[in-house]
């Protein structure tokens, strides 16, 4: 399977100052885990601001050929009718994830816990991607991997536990993902399933876990893990879900708001889960100018309403510990260290190494191609800020959005306009992101 659209380059150019108020789309993460655990309750699930990008949607696709009913009421505005824990059907044929790494290992963990056998495919990019590790706890709940493409990468075969196992798993990485496919295979397990955290990760999953009803518990261990413990075999509930804007989409026009003069935005109900907005926190480290003009909560979740100002930035070092907090901002946040004025050294970056694509290697190149001084120490960025950049390069994207989207903000206050070879993967994240950031007074076009 591959993406057959046709590239799409686009270039960004020196703007002037950007102004408004913008509600970017809605959280990824959560788009994704409301769509599978609402397949999962027994009933009716009404979701509001549902991402509506190419990712989500190919989850949706995916419910719905496990057996769930899933209808687009509105815009963003879904319901979804579920067949209960450990009620996915036998599907048809392959599930297509297309692009998306976070679809695919959540689906694997829910279709674990199932007595069905299940294909899981994706886009040439995703064939990349590296899903041994999840299998493995997946194995020891009782789950085979009848067919694996070389290097544990998909395609693959499935056959999910006719008497799935709990288990007590400590995941050798700081991974939501590896984390909530345990979780989601653990709810069609007797017992307590148990998953212990060094590095304390994204939480929705547990929080959306226990929104549907499911005994979910969270204590802390040591200084920054976490242990949480799932009793299985609950009969999930309906509940209505709105999805909050994602921070990692909010990044993208927050970082064009910083690095353009002038510029003075307010960014609506981005979610502000703690274990998400460690690029917030660095940024005010670098000086930059966010105030939080309201809070609130919405659905287990704390959201807000931000308003960003154009600032003079300088340099910081980033600890490795912060990296599960911000691991999708580290490509925007290296745009923004190459605007400051100072070294940023962005510590503990080997999970960019595996996303949809070298996403560290591919960062460097990005900067070093428009003139910014870089360099790769181990699993250590470091940038070299002068407060400009140069600009004039062709950015190759690897059909990963982030750095699409990345490269384009860079270019909107560099001294030569920035090109990318294909924006046409955006869509995959941020529907609408040209358009938004034109509406701002972003200089994009093709």
């Amino acid at each position: 399977m591959s993406h057959n659209s046709p590239a799409s380059p686009l270039t960004a150019r020196k703007s002037i100052s950007l102004a408004g108020r913008i509600r970017v789309p809605g959280d990824k993460s959560i788009s994704h885990r409301a769509l599978i655990l609402a397949a999962l309750t027994v009933g009716e699930t009404r979701i509001g601001g549902l991402l509506e990008g190419e990712d989500v949607i190919n989850t949706a696709k995916v419910m719905r050929a496990l057996g769930a009913k899933v209808e687009r009421t509105g815009e963003g505005e879904w319901s979804v009718f579920g067949v209960g824990v450990g009620g996915y059907a036998q599907p048809a044929g392959p599930l297509d994830f297309g692009n998306s790494g976070t679809g695919c290992r959540l689906v694997m963990g829910a279709v674990a816990g199932c007595p069905i056998n299940a294909v899981f495919d994706g886009d040439a990019s995703l064939r990349k991607r590296p899903m041994r590790r999840v299998l493995d706890p997946l194995t020891r709940i009782g789950a085979k991997a009848v067919d694996v493409a070389e290097g544990g990468r998909l395609p693959l075969t499935l056959e999910g536990a006719r008497d799935p196992l709990p288990i007590v798993y400590e995941p050798p990485v700081a991974s939501a993902q590896l984390k909530s496919a345990v979780l989601l295979a653990g709810l069609a397990a007797p017992g307590e399933t148990v998953v212990i955290e060094k590095e304390a990760t994204r939480d929705h999953t547990e929080k959306m876990l226990t929104h549907f009803g499911a005994d979910v518990q969270v204590e802390q261990v040591g200084e920054h893990g976490r242990r949480i413990v799932l009793k299985g075999r609950p009969e999930l509930k309906p509940a209505v879900l709105q999805v909050p804007s994602d921070p990692s989409s909010a990044a993208f026009p927050l970082a064009a708001a910083l690095i353009v003069p002038g510029s003075d935005i307010v960014l609506e109900n981005v979610m502000m889960n703690p274990l998400r907005t460690g690029l917030f926190l660095t940024l005010r480290e670098m000086g930059a100018s966010i105030e939080t003009l309201s809070s609130r909560h919405d659905g287990g979740e704390e959201v807000a309403d931000l308003r960003v100002k154009a600032s003079a930035l300088h340099g910081a070092d980033v600890p490795a510990s912060r990296a599960p907090s911000m691991i999708d901002e580290y490509p925007i946040l290296a745009v923004i260290a190459a605007f400051a004025e100072g070294r940023t050294r962005m510590c503990g970056l080997s999970e960019l190494r595996v996303k949809e694509s070298d996403r560290l290697a591919a960062t460097a190149e990005m900067l070093r191609v428009n003139g910014v001084a870089v360099e790769i120490d181990g699993d250590d960025l470091i940038v070299e800020g002068t407060g400009s950049v140069p600009g004039g390069g062709v950015v190759a994207t690897h059909m990963d959005h982030r750095l699409a989207m990345s490269a384009l903000v860079m270019g909107l206050n560099s001294e030569k306009p920035v090109s990318v070879d294909d924006a046409a993967f955006i869509a995959t994240s941020f529907p609408r992101f040209v358009e938004l950031m034109q509406g701002l007074g972003a200089n994009l076009a093709p």
